[in-house]
């Protein structure tokens, strides 16, 4: 495991009361704009906190990838208490996302940008993967010492996420700090 993926010992952390106060999935997920028929892809997808919800906004696909094989069989669980027939997971990575071009309207990259190495080739594979005029939210830690999240080396300025995003095609739609901790950015092809 790369010493900047998530330790998935510690998968509770990423589902518990006092995540959902802070970033109320669905409230961050209705900057993203999702449409009933839009086919959405969950990166780094982890135990569905976005999946699942994502999931009741759409009749389209909604594809759910991890690195992380523990991830998604908790994930699959989640799935099949939930009966949705419309989530398919996908193992694999961002950096090389085992999908066809065109294939998505929406993506969601919450808390997994800041792992993929280099962030250029992670964003090039959204882009590729992204229909035109789809959109990706991404949401990360801002580059200040916080008592959660990853290392500070490891986390990216939002400064430097808008360029990434801009220098690969993208344009930034919606730009927004919903906590101290954390900032939001919605970039559309």
């Amino acid at each position: 495991m790369s010493e900047r993926r998530f330790d998935p010992s510690h998968m509770e952390k990423l589902d518990n009361p006092e995540r959902r106060k802070a970033l109320p999935p669905e409230k961050i997920l209705a900057t993203l704009e999702i449409r009933p028929n839009d086919i959405v892809l969950d990166l780094g997808s982890g135990t569905g906190y976005f999946t699942l919800p994502a999931a009741r906004l759409t009749s389209g696909k909604v594809y759910a990838l991890d690195v992380e094989p523990k991830m998604l069989e908790v994930l699959e669980q989640r799935v099949k208490e939930q009966q949705f027939n419309h989530v398919e997971l996908v193992e694999g990575k961002i950096e090389d996302i085992p999908m066809e071009n065109n294939q998505v309207d929406r993506i969601i990259a919450s808390f997994v940008l800041h792992e993929v190495d280099p962030l250029s080739k992670g964003i090039r594979e959204i882009r590729r993967v992204l229909k035109s005029g789809g959109r990706c939210l991404c949401i990360e830690w801002k580059k200040k010492p916080t008592e959660q999240g990853p290392p500070l080396a490891h986390r990216i300025h939002s400064d430097d996420m808008k360029k990434a995003f801009e220098e690969n095609g993208f344009q930034i739609v919606h730009f927004a700090y919903p906590t101290e901790a954390h900032y939001i950015i919605v970039a559309q092809k």
